[in-house]
């Protein structure tokens, strides 16, 4: 695996400054109780989840229930975020009203959750410009061969136009959101 340069800056600068114990969802629970932290559900404790919403200016991943945020994530997007996807391998998220409708529990990053990109509106802009809209647009942990590296995909556009995760987060995702999920990535 070869490892990007911007994951290697933050190598660097990680090696200048001490870690903290404590994940920044963690921090983030601590600061408002309202959204739990991952891994916080058991049993008969788990909330029905209507709508996955992404803010991609934000890189925020919500989990609804009607208009309560039920659980709050940081989120990785494409090497080139800004403006909706429109064409494979411009490194872009897509944006727009979509579904989450298969997984992959084998797939080359920590599971995945395939959301229904491209609809039949990309599909028609791409072939505008005579390209393809591209596809395999999912939410996901990590690479699968990230290990001791893990830690250096925390805060960086780093995929090719996925949402991405931690796979501690990737594991409550993948049990709270059912296959039919609408999902809402906005700008």
């Amino acid at each position: 695996m070869s490892i990007p340069r911007s994951l290697l800056a933050v190598i660097a600068l990680f090696s200048l400054t001490l870690a903290t114990p404590l994940s920044a969802d963690e921090l983030l629970a601590r600061a408002d109780a309202r959204i739990p932290t991952p891994g916080a559900y058991s049993g008969a404790d788990i909330p029905t989840i209507s709508e996955v919403v992404v803010r991609k200016g934000e890189r925020r991943l919500y989990l609804m229930d009607g208009d309560a945020v039920v659980s709050s994530y940081r989120i990785s997007l494409g090497d080139n975020p800004e403006g909706h996807k429109l064409y494979e391998g411009d490194e872009r998220t897509p944006e727009g009203n979509y579904t989450l409708d298969w997984r992959n529990a084998e797939s080359d990053f920590y599971k995945s959750i395939h959301i229904s990109y491209p609809s039949e509106r990309d599909r028609e802009l791409a072939s505008a410009w005579g390209l393809d809209p591209g596809g395999s647009i999912m939410i996901h942990g990590l690479p699968n061969d990230a290990g001791d590296m893990a830690f250096a995909y925390a805060g960086l556009d780093w995929t090719d136009g996925c949402i991405a995760v931690t796979n501690e987060e990737m594991d409550e995702i993948w049990e709270l959101v059912s296959n039919g999920t609408p999902i809402s990535i906005l700008p």
